[in-house]
């Protein structure tokens, strides 16, 4: 049956190349002759633990991560992982404080479950609203801090950093679930990464964890022990049954971007792409509008108003859209607006549909 040829601009779950889906497809009822589905394999058998051992691999030679570093496969999330890091990291000095910089509605999130476990500080001035990243000059980092926490991109706001911030030697940790392998990084900067996978590389279900192995075993007595990275690490991701279909379709996610030039020729791409977007909302003198700082503008996750938050013409924008075969333009449901999600799976090409479609609608309507 063939597909509907309908372009995804969904914030995530989101697009999955179609080369992977086909691939899924393929081997769905029967993986490599084995008269059986990866859905149905045992997660302790050989087969399995080839499939967990490549994505790895994969991962590790696509980011080149150092040795020292432990990559897991979790379940829950990066909600799980507001409560995962300070459970683990946050008794890495007596009197656990942690620093947050709160750019967006996933930081706030992460802060506020820190909460519960320590002291948070959130180092820099109260933001009127979440368009910018603050400038470094005006945070206030504490130096016997555990860790330092921020969120790569914010997919609700549209923020993203375009620097790695300088901790003055504390523990670095990074949410980026919406921008990982989106481009090249140095993961020998960071104490903690990790990253949903339903944005850049798969589907739900599966969350990467890469961390510093002397960060391993200083959980909180109340760390529930699939929360506990050095177990979880110890097992190989599989002290319980993992999610083993999610992380086979990362690893044939993986496969891709390293087949098609890895993380610098997805940052090539992801650049071209957003500027499609971004230079007709520049050019557009005032119709649409994005309340981003230039300098904080999101590559990921475009987020836009129409008319200064004309409600029933984004919705009119929305509408044309998708009966154009041009879904998920909505923005979130708590800022409103559209946003326009720009994933390693969709196209120059796919991004170019829309963008002519922009220049039409703006027409249309003067």
């Amino acid at each position: 049956m063939e597909r509907k040829q309908t372009i995804n601009f969904g914030a995530g779950p989101a697009k999955i190349p179609p080369a992977v889906l086909l691939e899924a497809q393929k081997e769905l009822v029967n993986y490599k002759g084995l008269g059986m589905s990866v859905l149905e394999m045992s997660h302790r058998s050989s087969d399995f633990t080839k499939i967990l051992n490549t994505a790895e691999y994969l991962l590790r030679e696509i980011l080149n991560v150092p040795e020292n570093y432990k990559v897991i496969f979790l379940q829950g999330g990066g909600s799980g992982q507001f409560s995962g890091v300070p459970l683990n990291l946050i008794g890495l000095k007596e009197d656990r404080h942690a620093d947050y910089v709160v750019t967006g509605t996933w930081s706030a999130k992460a802060a506020k479950e820190a909460e519960k476990y320590g002291k948070v500080n959130i180092v820099h001035p109260k933001l009127d609203s979440y368009t910018k990243v603050p400038d470094p000059s005006s945070w206030e980092l504490n130096p016997s801090a555990s860790y330092v926490y921020y969120c790569c991109n914010e997919t609700v706001h549209g923020v993203e950093f375009n620097f790695i911030p300088d901790t003055k030697g504390v523990v670095l940790v990074c949410d980026m679930s919406s921008n990982f392998l989106s481009r090249p990084v140095d993961v020998s900067k960071f104490g903690l990464i990790f990253a949903g996978a339903q944005k850049n590389i798969g589907c739900a279900g599966v969350t990467v964890v890469i961390v510093r192995e002397d960060l391993l075993g200083k959980v909180l007595k109340e760390c529930p022990v699939v929360l506990d990275y050095k177990v979880q690490a110890g097992n190989n991701s599989m002290y319980n049954t993992p999610p083993c279909f999610s992380i086979y379709i990362m690893g044939l996610v993986l496969e891709w971007i390293k087949n098609n030039g890895g993380t610098d020729a997805m940052e090539k791409l992801n650049r071209e792409k957003s500027s499609l977007i971004y230079d007709i909302i520049n050019e557009s003198n005032g119709f649409y509008r994005c309340p981003v700082d230039v300098k904080s503008r999101s590559r990921m996750n475009v987020t836009l108003r129409i008319k200064h938050g004309d409600e029933a013409l984004e919705k009119k924008f929305v509408d044309e859209a998708s009966k154009l075969g041009m879904i998920s333009l909505k923005g979130h449901r708590s800022v409103g607006g559209i946003r326009v999600s720009l994933y390693n799976a969709v196209t120059v090409e796919e991004t170019r549909t829309l963008a002519d479609f922009m220049k039409q609608f703006m027409k249309a309507q003067n």
